[in-house]
């Protein structure tokens, strides 16, 4: 689903919403919460495009920040920025050395060869081929602005 209303003014914010409904779980939420995964991007545009076409999806909100459900999750993209008046000491902004992280997002697949393979032929970048570490068999893909992607199978019950 894509968004009704493209106007990204704060006032209008919450009608360029489309509700989304997955199991038990909608965005917005009714009632208790969901989860989403936020990431700060140096283009909403190119990383949504990115997204989409490696990870499928559908666009809930675009501009900024532009909302993508994919599979039983949301994502946010938006740009980075300095404080605000909800977090007055906080600059966000996309990572500045690549092979340094706290975190990363977890992707778990069913049969992680053909999504290797997929979305290698999608654009994907990967560190590495698969590698098998006993209980799971993972590797990492970057996305645009440099965030890194652990894609993964387990592989006992």
């Amino acid at each position: 689903m894509t968004t009704l209303n493209h106007d990204t003014t704060n006032a209008k914010k919450e009608e360029d919403v489309t509700t989304i409904k997955r199991g038990d779980y909608q965005y917005p939420p009714k009632e208790g919460f969901i989860l989403t995964h936020f990431l700060t991007v140096a283009d909403v545009k190119r990383s949504s495009e990115f997204y989409l076409r490696i990870l499928g999806g559908n666009v809930v909100r675009e501009g900024e920040p532009t909302i993508i459900q994919i599979a039983n999750s949301w994502l946010i993209l938006n740009l980075g920025g300095g404080p605000t008046d909800d977090k007055p000491t906080v600059t966000l902004h996309t990572p500045q050395n690549p092979n340094e992280f706290s975190s990363f997002m977890n992707i778990r697949v069913a049969d992680i060869r053909s999504c290797y393979e997929e979305w290698r032929k999608r654009g994907a970048e990967f560190l590495t081929e698969p590698k098998d570490h006993g209980f799971e068999i993972r590797c990492y893909m970057r996305d645009p602005d440099g965030y890194i992607i652990e894609v993964g199978q387990i592989t006992v019950d």
